[in-house]
């Protein structure tokens, strides 16, 4: 029951934080032009909101070198993958491996029927049969939550106010449109260009972290094994801080969709975290199995 009520409360936040990124999205485009620069936020966010929907899986798979892979290839992974989903009654997604040896997993595609699993080599050398279940229930519940459509819609939203910010002195700061009833404040554009990025970023990372405890609490669910992912949590963590994944731009775009974060994150760098704590993750999967710390 208290797993139950934490789903709900975070799906209330992420359409909350959905909703004022969209607002920002709005306020950031009229600052910044006017009714004119309204416009354009609105037609860049529609048009990086489809571009997300449709090829964003496709960019995941592509940075991080991914292939398909059958029940001839990977027997095991492809069973779990085939197992879980049946029990979650959701259509059975794609499985790809990265030859990546971080060890990480992901899940993307814009709906449960255009979806993909994606586990690295080095996940697949790291865990134990328990562990990769546990893993494979997480991200099967990204599917069942729809989780990468939102996390895309809101990486597109935060990217379209990083783009307009990005390219600000392009537009006409102060300068109202005929009828136009906003201040037209350069104190207030400047303020847009400075924050607004900012905001967006933090608001865009909160969503991503809400729906990650979600996916805990329903690999927990599904398997009936928090412990096991939250032993593979720990493995994770570990791997990372030797192993982290390379800072290369096309990989930080895929970042926010696996499992664990696959770079280190010290000092300030933890304010912009793709991820909640690990620690608070693993004890909220604790709690859920009675451990007694």
């Amino acid at each position: 029951m208290h797993d139950r009520s934490q789903c709900h409360r975070n799906q209330l936040k992420t359409t909350v934080i959905l909703a004022v990124l969209s607002g920002l999205v709005l306020i950031v485009g009229r600052s910044l032009g006017g009714r004119a620069g309204l416009t354009v936020a609105l037609f860049l966010a529609v048009a990086m909101n489809a571009a997300a929907y449709f090829w964003s899986d496709r960019m995941a798979l592509r940075a991080m070198r991914a292939y398909p892979v059958s029940e001839a290839d990977h027997p095991e992974l492809c069973r779990m993958v085939r197992e879980l989903s049946t029990t979650m009654r959701l259509p059975i997604p794609a499985v790809c491996v990265s030859p990546t040896p971080t060890p990480n997993a992901f899940t993307t595609g814009r709906n449960p029927r255009h979806s993909t699993v994606c586990v690295t080599e080095g996940l697949l050398a790291l865990l134990d049969r328990r562990e990769l279940r546990a893993v494979l229930g997480h991200e099967l519940g990204h599917v069942a939550n729809r989780d990468i459509l939102v996390s895309s819609v809101a990486a597109a939203l935060a990217s379209m106010i990083m783009y307009v910010a990005q390219f600000a002195w392009l537009l006409p700061f102060g300068r109202a449109d005929d009828g136009d009833d906003g201040d037209g404040s350069p104190v207030t554009a400047l303020a847009m260009l400075v924050l607004g990025p900012v905001a967006a970023s933090l608001l865009q990372l909160a969503v991503t972290r809400s729906r990650e405890y979600d996916a805990d609490i329903v690999s927990a669910r599904v398997t009936g094994d928090p412990l096991a992912l939250a032993n593979a949590l720990r493995k994770l963590e570990l791997a990372t801080r030797e192993h982290p994944l390379p800072a290369a731009p096309e990989l930080r775009s895929t970042a926010a969709l696996m499992i664990a974060s696959p770079f280190r994150a010290r000092g300030l760098v933890r304010l912009f975290a793709t991820h909640p704590p690990t620690r608070k993750r693993i004890a909220r999967l604790e709690d859920l199995a009675g451990y007694e710390r």
